[in-house]
């Protein structure tokens, strides 16, 4: 059986696979901004539970969410596999850069949207609205996700406000 990648193809999509404990997960590609290695996460006070912070991005604060605490796992543990995927996403019509915690990068893959199934209605331990489909992929299921709807939130708009302003006090006299 032969497999053409045809980029005249508007069936084809191309997304960014990675592992979240034993899941599998993807994002569509044209969201993704960059894959960074770990680095030092400064914490933000009163932050939601799920939120690990923040870093600096090229002279911008970008807010760090530990994806695994989103989706109602364990938090992350951090290995040398460890790393952050730069995500823009759209939050009420305004595009805002996130960073995601995930276990492993895996590889992109393109992916033929005929092959992507309706998600299962019931038993999945993750909230349905966020994934898009299922893909069933070497014997593994690839869960793909929306990620706007999966960081669509008022703690993140307020958590992005409150790690963006600047500080109030000064130190000189």
């Amino acid at each position: 059986m032969e497999t053409k990648f045809n980029s005249d193809n508007k069936n084809l999509s191309s997304y960014l696979s990675f592992k979240l404990d034993s899941e599998f997960f993807a994002v569509n590609v044209h969201q993704v901004i960059n894959i960074l290695e770990l680095t030092k996460i400064t914490e933000v006070p009163k932050a939601p539970f799920y939120m690990k912070g923040v870093i600096n991005l090229r002279g911008k604060v970008l807010p760090v969410i530990d994806t695994r605490l989103k989706f109602g796992m364990e938090a992350i543990v951090f290995t040398k596999n460890t790393c952050i995927v730069v995500m823009e996403i759209n939050i009420n019509g305004e595009r805002v850069e996130l960073g995601a915690l995930v276990d492993t990068v895996l590889e992109v893959i393109e992916v033929d949207n005929e092959n992507i199934t309706l998600p299962p209605s019931l038993g999945s331990k993750y909230k349905s609205e966020f994934i898009t489909g299922m893909l069933h992929q070497n014997d593994e299921f690839i869960m793909m996700l929306d990620i706007d709807k999966v960081f669509s939130s008022d703690d993140i708009i307020e958590f992005k406000e409150s790690a963006e302003e600047p500080e109030k006090i000064s130190l000189q006299e």
